[in-house]
């Protein structure tokens, strides 16, 4: 799991080596930054990863639920990913 480190509420986010992420603005949660590349690239393991980032964060569980919603009916793994990328900041 990746978890981003917050110099302040105001500034960049940094990895766990200490560099800048470029968050997804576009993302509905862009603070929210999960790790892909290099990691399990299941569907069901990139969903999961995904959600529990999203409950760490503090995301209702309703919140979650959506999410999971959207990825089942996403139809494919390509459009899996685009959802997950909707979401949260991915690496």
């Amino acid at each position: 799991m990746h978890y981003a480190k917050s110099l302040d509420t105001e500034s960049q986010m940094l990895d766990d080596d200490g560099e800048p992420i470029e968050l997804n603005q576009d993302a509905n949660y862009p603070t929210v930054v999960v790790k892909l590349v290099g990691e399990d690239g299941n569907a069901f393991s990139i969903m999961g990863r995904v959600a529990k980032a999203l409950k760490r964060a503090g995301i209702s569980q309703s919140e979650v639920d959506r999410f999971y919603e959207e990825c089942k009916s996403s139809g494919s793994y390509d459009n899996l990913l685009v959802t997950v990328m909707q979401w949260v900041t991915v690496l």
